[in-house]
């Protein structure tokens, strides 16, 4: 099958991650600035609500980061050829994953947000392919985690889960067929 499939990167999705994300961060930034009138039943203590505050502004703003920069990518957010699977669709993207690497697709979840983990028999290639220190340990903790340092998500993309799993697991079974025919 030498067809090529082109999934666009979601903006509407990605605005929304993009403003939940910046409400999250402003309200770390208020819990640091104001936790006593954070105060309640559960949360009593004002340092803890500064560190928590402390957390989100880290993790959140991270996000709005890294979800800012994909509203204005312009490169498709999944490319599925004759090559293997081209990925863009989050933080710790690596580009190509080749067809010959893969051993396994798996699925993950994270609370309500499912994945696919992409088992390959060089781990190594593609954790060298990490752009910068952050993307390189979440690499690193997807591999210890999953067993593997490749995830793809749908949450940023023009396709629901299970399209984007079925379309995968079926272009990874003609290529394996197509290697053992050439065999």
């Amino acid at each position: 099958m030498n067809s090529k499939v082109v999934i666009a990167l979601s903006k509407r999705k990605g605005t929304i991650s993009f403003v939940f994300s910046f409400l999250f961060f402003i309200v770390g930034g208020w819990a640091i600035l104001y936790p006593e009138q954070l105060v309640s039943y559960l949360f009593r203590n004002t340092d803890f609500i500064r560190i928590i505050g402390f957390f989100a502004i880290v993790f959140f703003g991270g996000a709005c980061f890294f979800i800012g920069r994909k509203l204005f990518d312009n490169k498709p957010g999944l490319i599925i050829d004759e090559n293997g699977i081209t990925d863009n669709t989050n933080a710790t993207s690596v580009g190509l994953i080749e067809w010959t690497d893969i051993t396994e697709i798996e699925i993950a979840q994270v609370m309500s947000n499912k994945f696919l983990i992409i088992h390959t028999s060089t781990p190594e290639k593609y954790l060298s392919r990490a752009k910068n220190m952050f993307t390189k340990k979440s690499m690193q903790m997807n591999n210890k985690t999953y067993g593997s340092p490749i995830s793809i998500i749908s949450q940023s993309l023009k396709i629901d889960f299970k399209e984007l799993e079925n379309l995968i697991r079926s272009e990874w079974k003609v290529r394996n067929l197509n290697d053992i025919n050439e065999k």
